[in-house]
């Protein structure tokens, strides 16, 4: 084509007229979006909208090097590759050391109707939230994965406890235990072994088995997916059985050393053992450990914690096989904060941080003044508030602390409607 002035003139004017067009096209696009955004049908794209654009706001670049055993930087695909399947593949088939069992258990045969289809799609719906359903003899000391009891009830238990005891002037020792890589490294025979302790129907027993047998995974990582590998050691992430399954592995684990709630308090992995007592507390744990480690499980020796309520001098500490476990005046339990003092200033402030974090992650919708208040209020009260509020139904808090948690509300609703102070709008 010819570089002549008419030509370039042309050119321009073709140029201006496509960006119009674009420019028409999205605006038609987005006045669609927006329209369907304030219907009910369209109130799952404006989640998947959030999602999108708190996506486009980040850093995607991926590491596509890795280093292998002797600390070598590996570029190709292929080593790549290979080197994540290595490195996932031994860390997902370690087992700890273990005691063999040697006494058998009776199993339980009887005749249960074949698992139907509707059975199937119901679990397959239940895989996110990943409730245990159904009657099961799991004792009242285990909350986690339990229908109508959630993390609030295990947190607001401990609180009252501890409050209770702080009232009294009496010492209250608790010790959080912490399983390393629990799910992971559920021994299979332990599973079996403990399904037909409980009870289990030896054709669920044998289903269980056909699940996991076999079992193969892959590594999806920058340069692309790994070979297939085993996985013979834990319980399957993600599963809606999965869960289920640790709750009962646990329940027969802790049987002969587990004590009534509230001196034994378990959320899935997540183990609280309290006492009057230094030396009464440093002894359950080491029966703890001896039960759960003989077969199979082990207690973290570096996220494992103490705590003492009313603490007198000259306390000391708490020993586990001679090595002292570390001591604190807080400890973060089930996402919210514990305090040996009984002060809840810090989880208000972690709340708050909480909030904003969540305000951020939508922030792409709630900034949006194309889009209704209405719509932002459904986002702020679905995604924003319960991240702000999460376990403070459980805490007793003052009114310098319900104010700092009404002016961070109102500075993100004031955020998200484009209202400044010099708008001089009251709050009310």
């Amino acid at each position: 084509m010819d570089r002549t002035e008419e030509n370039r003139q042309e050119y321009k004017e073709l140029q201006h007229r496509v960006k119009r067009e674009v420019s028409k096209a999205k605006q038609k696009a987005y006045e669609e979006l927006y329209t369907r955004l304030d219907t009910r049908v369209g109130e799952k794209d404006l989640y998947r909208l959030a999602r999108q654009r708190d996506r486009d706001g980040k850093d995607v670049q991926q590491v596509r090097v890795i280093k292998d055993r002797d600390g070598r930087v590996l570029t190709s695909e292929e080593s790549v590759q290979r080197r994540w399947k290595e490195y996932f593949e031994e860390l997902m088939n370690e087992e700890n050391e273990r005691e063999k069992r040697v006494e058998g258990v009776n199993s339980v045969e009887q005749k249960v109707d074949n698992i139907r289809k509707d059975e199937v799609r119901k679990a397959l719906k239940r895989m996110k939230s990943g409730k245990a359903v159904g009657p099961d003899d799991i004792p009242v000391e285990q909350y986690g994965f339990m229908p109508r009891k959630s993390t609030t009830d295990a947190i607001f238990a401990l609180r009252i406890l501890m409050e209770k005891y702080r009232d009294g002037q009496k010492e209250l020792h608790c010790v959080f235990v912490d399983l390393e890589k629990a799910y992971d490294r559920v021994p299979r025979e332990e599973l079996w072994y403990c399904m037909r302790k409980s009870g289990v129907v030896e054709k669920y027993v044998r289903v269980v088995q056909d699940m996991y047998e076999r079992s193969r995974t892959v590594v999806r990582c920058a340069v692309g997916q790994t070979e297939e590998f085993n996985v013979e050691v834990g319980l399957h992430q993600g599963s809606a059985l999965s869960p289920f399954l640790f709750a009962i592995v646990m329940d027969q684990l802790s049987e002969e050393v587990r004590q009534e709630s509230p001196w034994t308090m378990m959320f899935a992995d997540d183990i609280v053992i309290c006492s009057e007592s230094r030396e009464q507390v440093e002894e359950n744990l080491e029966r703890w450990r001896f039960a759960l480690e003989r077969r199979g499980m082990k207690v973290s020796r570096s996220k494992t914690e103490y705590m003492c309520v009313n603490e007198r001098e000259g306390s000391g500490t708490v020993r586990l096989q001679g090595e002292e476990v570390k001591k604190v005046l807080e400890f973060k339990y089930l996402g919210s904060t514990v305090q040996s003092n009984g002060e809840c200033g810090k989880e208000v402030k972690k709340q708050v941080q909480a909030g904003w974090n969540g305000w951020r992650k939508v922030s792409g919708v709630l900034c949006d003044q194309k889009i209704s208040a209405r719509i932002k209020g459904k986002v702020y009260r679905t995604v924003v508030r319960p991240a702000m509020l999460y376990g403070l139904e459980t805490v007793s808090l003052r009114k310098r602390q319900e104010s700092e948690l009404e002016v961070a509300e109102l500075k993100m609703l004031r955020f998200s409607l484009g209202v400044t102070r010099l708008d001089r709008i009251r709050n009310e």
